[in-house]
């Protein structure tokens, strides 16, 4: 079955990370959440929603509409993965909370790519919980070296969940 990933973006990084990733799911179709619609994330049982943060810890704007669409959706039924964006040196203590909006619906189906908080540097973020990120969490302004390393090792991680 398919993986839909949906995405949200501003500076176009939200955009790349989806394609990155999509590369790595055969089949895995990309929907911009501003074009999207309720029947295209209803129609995927597997879903990677992607989301930038905006200023200090909002959802980005096209998600924060999308999300409101998305009131009635089955969030039950879906295996669900998040990757969020964030600058951990500029928003320090809100660091990549735009993810945090979107766990919050999320979470009512089964949310699956947790990953550790190591190897970032930030005071605080609701996107944490038990000690993890919610889902994949990358800096593109302060450590894109890392992020092609941290998205095959997340990806090697939620295949077989999302598959």
């Amino acid at each position: 079955m398919a993986v839909g990933i949906f995405y949200g973006t501003d500076s176009g990084n939200s955009e790349t990370i989806s394609n990155k990733i999509a590369g790595h799911f055969g089949g895995a179709k990309v929907f911009d959440v501003s074009k999207a619609s309720k029947a295209d994330f209803d129609s995927f049982s597997s879903v990677i929603l992607v989301a930038p943060t905006a200023g200090a810890g909002d959802l980005q704007a096209d998600w924060e509409e999308f999300l409101g669409t998305l009131d009635d959706a089955d969030f039950a039924s879906k295996t669900i993965a998040l990757v969020g964006l964030g600058d951990q040196d500029t928003y320090s203590d809100t660091f990549a909370e735009g993810i945090f909006h979107i766990y919050e619906k999320a979470k009512a189906g089964k949310v699956v790519g947790f990953t550790s908080t190591d190897g970032y540097n930030f005071e605080g973020s609701r996107s944490v919980e038990n000690g993890k990120f919610v889902g994949l969490v990358l800096d593109e302004d302060n450590q894109d070296d890392l992020t092609d390393g941290r998205i095959e090792a997340w990806v090697n991680e939620v295949k077989g969940a999302l598959s």
